[in-house]
């Protein structure tokens, strides 16, 4: 699942950076006045820090599915796995401020955003997934512990 919503996500951002670029994308998903790419992009609050939300989006996505794939590579090394989980889920954090600024303070709702954090939300669970797996195996349970006898 991490590579399913990283791969997808990592899709949908690189078409919102595309919007910036070329108006006819974001009409093709503009539907009335409150579903609308170009409403989020013409507010002026698609920026954190002076960085574009959109290249948030591809940075971070780009980094789950390096991240997916060392902790594959590496699964004996936990803190690549960890990692992961602790990305997805800050990820997790950017896309919900986003949201919320989509909705309530421009007052609208970009559909290749929230496609973008539907597949990050995906990413994240699937990471949160192999983390806990990575957890259970490095430690023991109470039935699975040697006993002292």
């Amino acid at each position: 699942m991490v590579y399913f919503g990283g791969g997808f996500g990592l899709i949908a951002s690189l078409y919102a950076a595309g919007e910036v670029y070329d108006a006819e994308l974001s009409k093709a998903c503009s539907v009335n006045g409150v579903v609308s790419c170009n409403l989020i992009l013409e507010s002026g609050k698609t920026t954190v820090l002076g960085i574009p939300d959109w290249s948030v989006g591809v940075a971070g996505f780009v980094l789950i599915l390096i991240l997916g794939v060392l902790a594959e590579r590496y699964r004996k090394e936990l803190h690549w796995t960890y990692l992961l989980g602790l990305v997805t889920t800050v990820g997790v954090a950017f896309s919900l401020y986003f949201l919320y600024v989509e909705v309530f303070e421009i007052g609208g709702i970009c559909p290749v955003c929230v496609t973008a954090y539907i597949f990050g939300w995906l990413a994240c669970a699937g990471a949160l997934g192999l983390v806990q797996r990575a957890y259970r195996k490095g430690h023991p349970t109470p039935d699975s512990a040697p006993s002292a006898a």
